[in-house]
C-alpha cells in the first residue's frame, strides 16, 4: 500500500489535513515536525538556534529517505521538506504527493491571528522584521519546488474537510512510470484525476506563463475542455482551444496543416505544450503535429476512450493516414506525461466502450490470463473500467493492469524493432477490412474480427488448441464485438491486407496466439490458409 504525503507551505493546513485523511483511511499519521522534535528532543526553533538550517535540512532529508521506504502511512512534510529534489523524489516514487497551496494574506492570517499567536513564534524561518515579506519572499523561492509535484491542491477558502475529501480521492490514484531511451513519464490514472490536469503538466516540465495547446474535436470539446482550461489556468498556464474533425477519415495531413495554423494563430511556441484530449485519433494527429511542428514541442496525452487509455496514448506512436493505407505517415513522440480518467468513459456511447475493449482483450490475450478471465467472467460488467466514486480505485487498478502489459513490451521495444510487434494481436487482418470499408468499420471491430482470425490460424497450423479460439471468441462475443467478417471477397480482403505498413519483405507479418499469455510473431503463415479462415469466417469467394 503506497503511502500518502501532504506537503507545501506553512500554515496551508498540512497536519491538521493529513490527520483527518489518515482517520479517513485507518492510517498511522505520521507529523515530520514532530517526528524530528521528539527525536532531537527539543523544538525544531531550539535545533535551528542550536545547530543551524543546515543540521536540520539534513535531519530533514535522512527522515525523508527513511519514511518513502516504508509502506501504508500518511505524512505530513514541513514546508520545506521537498524543496530538497532527492526527498521530493523519494517521497514521489513511495507514493501520492499532494501539495497543498494557498494565497498570501491567507497564510499570514493563519500565522497571524488570534488564537494561533504561536504561529510565527514556532517557525524559525519568520523569526525577521518582516513576518509578511518573508513569506512571500519564500513562497517564491519555493516555487519552482512546489511546481514539480504533479497534485496540487489550492486550500484558500476550503475547510480541513474538503481538503481531506480532495486529498482521499487523490491518494486512490496510480501512476505508472515509462521508460524509453532518454528519459521517462508518468501514466496518472485516477478516477477525476482531469481536474489536477494543470499541476500534472507544470510538474512534466511546462514552464509557468506558457501556451498550452488543447486540442480536441466537436464531441468531446463541449464536455470537458472548460475543465481543463480552468485547471491549467489555475497552475498558472496559458490554454488555448484548437478544433480537429472526428473520424478515422480526418486522420490526414490535412488536418495536421490546420493544427499547424491554430498553433501560430494561438502564439504556440517551442517552450509550450500540445495536449490532446480526445480518443485516439486525436492522440495520433495531435501528436504528430506536436512531433513535427518548430521540429517538436512537448505533448501531452489526455484519452477519453477505452482504446485510447488501454493502447494509443502510451508508447509515442503518432501519425496520419494516407489513401494508400493506414498510419503511413509518422513519427515516435513520447509524450511528457498520459493522464486518465476512467470517469469520463460515463459519457462514451456503448459501441465505443465496446470497441476499445477489444484491446483490452487483446492484452489479456497476450500477457494477461488474470485479465483475460476477469471479462470473461465478467462480462458487460462496466464498473470494471470506470467504476463510481466509491469504486473508482479499482476501476484505476484495473485500467493499470491492461495498461501495464502495454508498458512492459514498450519499454522493452520502443521503436517496434522486435518484441513490440505482438501488440499487432488481430491487426493484420483488422487493416484490410478498414481499409475495404473506407475506414467506416470501427478500429476496436475490425481488431475483434482479426483476433478470431489470428486464433483460427494458430489452431490450422498446429500451434494453439481449439479451445484457445472457443474462449476467445466467446469473451470477444460476450462484450457484444463482432467475430465474423463482414461479407467481403476474400481475394479483395487479401489485397487490402498486402497494404499493412507493418509488413516486412515479402509476406505478410502475423502474430499468433499459442495460449493465453503466449503469442508468437511470424511471417510462415502460407495464403491458402489464411483464405480458407476469412471464408470459414464469412468473407465470400472461398
Amino acid at each position: 500500500m503506497s503511502n500518502v504525503v501532504v506537503t507545501g507551505f506553512m500554515g496551508t493546513g498540512k497536519t491538521a489535513v493529513g490527520r483527518l485523511v489518515a482517520d479517513r483511511l485507518g492510517r498511522p499519521f505520521i507529523d515530520m515536525d514532530a517526528e524530528i522534535e521528539k527525536r532531537a528532543q527539543k523544538p525544531i526553533a531550539r535545533i535551528f538556534a542550536d545547530d543551524g538550517e543546515e543540521a536540520f535540512r539534513s535531519i530533514e532529508s535522512a527522515l525523508c529517505s527513511e519514511l518513502s521506504a516504508q509502506d501504508g502511512l500518511v505524512i505530513a512534510t514541513g514546508g520545506g521538506a521537498l524543496v530538497n529534489p532527492a526527498s521530493r523524489q523519494a517521497m514521489m516514487a513511495g507514493g501520492n504527493v499532494v501539495c497543498l497551496s494557498c494565497e498570501a494574506d491567507e497564510i499570514v492570517r493563519r500565522l497571524t491571528e488570534e488564537g494561533a499567536a504561536s504561529g510565527i513564534a514556532e517557525r524559525p524561518l519568520l523569526h525577521v522584521e518582516d513576518p509578511a515579506a518573508e513569506i512571500e519572499r519564500l513562497l517564491a523561492a519555493r516555487s519552482e519546488a512546489y511546481a514539480a509535484i504533479p497534485w496540487q491542491v489550492d486550500t484558500t477558502g476550503l475547510s480541513a474537510d474538503e481538503v481531506a475529501d480532495q486529498m482521499e480521492r487523490i491518494a486512490s490514484f496510480v501512476t505508472l512510470p515509462v521508460r524509453f531511451p532518454g528519459g521517462e513519464y508518468p501514466v496518472h490514472i485516477g478516477h477525476g484525476a482531469l481536474d489536477y490536469i494543470g499541476g500534472t503538466v507544470r510538474a512534466a516540465g511546462a514552464p509557468g506563463a506558457s501556451r498550452v495547446a488543447i486540442v480536441s474535436n466537436p464531441v468531446v470539446a463541449p464536455l470537458y475542455s472548460d475543465r481543463v482550461e480552468l485547471s491549467l489556468k489555475s497552475a498558472g498556464l496559458a490554454p488555448f482551444a484548437c478544433s480537429m474533425p472526428d473520424g478515422e477519415e480526418h486522420k490526414t495531413l490535412a488536418t495536421v496543416a490546420s493544427l499547424y495554423e491554430q498553433f501560430l494563430d494561438g502564439g504556440l511556441d517551442r517552450s509550450g505544450t500540445v495536449l490532446s484530449l480526445g480518443g485516439g485519433v486525436t492522440g495520433d494527429v495531435a501528436g504528430f503535429a506536436a512531433a513535427s511542428f518548430m521540429r517538436g514541442v512537448r505533448l501531452v496525452q489526455v484519452p477519453t476512450t477505452v482504446v485510447a487509455m488501454a493502447d494509443a496514448s502510451v508508447g509515442g506512436k503518432t501519425g496520419v493516414d494516407l489513401p494508400q493505407g493506414k498510419n503511413l505517415v509518422g513519427a515516435f513522440k513520447q509524450p511528457a506525461l498520459v493522464l486518465i480518467d476512467p470517469a469520463v468513459l460515463e459519457t462514451l456511447p456503448p459501441v465505443e466502450v465496446r470497441c476499445g475493449l477489444a484491446e483490452v482483450i487483446k492484452h489479456g490475450v497476450i500477457g494477461a490470463p488474470d485479465l483475460f478471465a476477469d471479462l470473461e467472467n465478467r462480462a458487460g460488467d462496466l464498473s470494471l473500467l470506470w467504476g463510481g466514486e466509491l469504486s473508482g480505485s479499482e476501476a484505476a487498478a484495473r485500467l493499470a493492469r491492461t495498461l501495464q502489459v502495454k508498458i512492459d513490451i514498450v519499454v522493452d521495444d520502443p521503436y517496434e524493432r522486435g518484441r513490440r510487434a505482438v501488440l499487432n494481436l488481430g491487426h493484420t487482418v483488422a487493416h484490410g477490412l478498414e481499409r475495404l470499408s473506407g475506414y467506416s468499420m470501427r478500429h476496436g471491430e475490425a481488431v475483434s474480427i482479426g483476433m478470431v482470425a489470428a486464433a483460427m490460424l494458430a489452431t490450422e497450423l498446429g500451434r494453439a488448441e481449439t479451445s484457445l479460439v472457443d474462449r476467445i471468441r466467446s469473451v470477444l462475443a460476450a462484450w457484444g464485438l463482432p467475430v465474423t467478417c463482414p461479407p467481403q471477397d476474400v481475394g479483395e480482403i487479401w489485397a487490402a491486407m498486402q497494404h499493412d505498413k507493418k509488413r516486412q519483405g515479402p509476406g505478410l507479418r502475423w502474430v499468433l496466439p499459442r495460449a493465453m499469455g503466449d503469442v508468437e510473431i511470424t511471417e510462415d503463415v502460407p495464403p491458402k490458409v489464411v483464405r480458407s479462415v476469412l471464408g470459414r469466417l464469412g468473407a465470400k469467394g472461398e
